[in-house]
């Protein structure tokens, strides 16, 4: 995977994929869209707030779904 480095997405993959493992089934419901863009998880969600509460636990979300995958791949997290 290094040699045709593809390795940074399928990280990318893998941390949309968790996203309701790791913020759990309440949160996944409210949420239409996850996709990453340049090292920046962008979420949209149904729910202002939801969407509120996990602004204010940005870093938490940030460090699990890093922990998640082993690696830093995601920078900043953004709620739209």
């Amino acid at each position: 995977m290094r040699v045709y480095r593809l390795q940074g997405k399928l990280n990318e993959v893998t941390v949309v994929a968790s996203w309701e493992k790791v913020m759990g089934k309440a949160v996944a419901m409210k949420t239409q869209q996850v996709y990453v863009s340049n090292n920046k998880l962008f979420v949209r969600l149904s729910s202002a707030p939801l969407k509120h509460e996990l602004f204010m636990a940005k870093t938490r979300v940030l460090e699990n779904l890093n922990a998640e995958v082993g690696e830093d791949i995601i920078k900043e997290v953004v709620f739209l």
